[in-house]
């Protein structure tokens, strides 16, 4: 694991949903007093409140990734985007949770609709590299018809949205969702990854992949 990968995190919006960044911090760069750029995660809310922070940081945001296109992964990713100019990219399969505010929870919980387009539809397995980083897209349908995590391979971090959290997964009785599916996306993708390997979920506390082979109820 390379020792200079830092994540961090903030939560935000009506269901505490954690969005994470992720970066490269080098004695380099610390020292010339560059911007950090990022990779950020699933911008909960506030996008406005997300980039002064940051940039008080002196982090820039190259790159915003979506989990999976519910309101309260995505509501401050247009703000975000406009102030950064940073794309939206996410797993093509989830394209109509995106752009529908009846399937992304918007309208029912928050009662207005929230819509997003994002700029570019990514495939299953596909490497993203941006930021200095690399990470690779894997699809765990499940929580939503196309809901993604995504794994720092090389530095065995992984970002789980809510498809995998400590003790528990998402739930599935939301449009698209399937108990089923997820399950079976968890033991096919997620753990095939190293058992030390952090997950960083989109509610809750960290766990490891290690600890939800053993403990969590739900997959067993």
């Amino acid at each position: 694991m390379d020792s200079n990968i830092k994540v961090g995190q903030v939560t935000l919006g009506p269901v505490q949903t954690n969005c994470y960044f992720v970066f490269k911090d080098t004695e380099d760069r610390s020292a010339s007093n560059e911007p950090i750029p990022c990779i950020f995660f699933d911008p909960a809310d506030a996008g406005e409140y997300l980039y002064e922070k940051l940039t008080e940081k002196n982090i820039k945001v190259e790159l915003i990734l979506l989990t999976h296109g519910h309101f309260d992964h995505m509501a401050g990713a247009a703000d975000l985007k406009r102030l950064s100019g940073a794309p939206i990219w996410c797993w093509e399969k989830e394209s109509s949770v995106c752009e529908d505010p009846e399937v992304n929870l918007s309208y029912d919980f928050i009662g207005k609709s929230i819509t997003i387009k994002p700029d570019r539809f990514l495939r299953d397995e596909e490497i993203i590299e941006a930021a200095g980083l690399k990470c690779r897209l894997l699809g765990t349908p499940g929580h939503t018809v196309g809901s993604c995590c995504y794994s720092f391979d090389d530095d065995k971090i992984l970002i789980s949205g809510d498809t995998l959290f400590e003790g528990s997964v998402g739930r599935t009785d939301f449009p698209g969702g399937s108990s089923q599916v997820l399950v079976r996306s968890v033991h096919e993708k997620l753990f095939d990854l190293p058992d030390d390997t952090i997950v960083y979920p989109g509610h809750g506390g960290a766990t490891t992949i290690g600890d939800e082979k053993l403990y969590n109820p739900f997959l067993r």
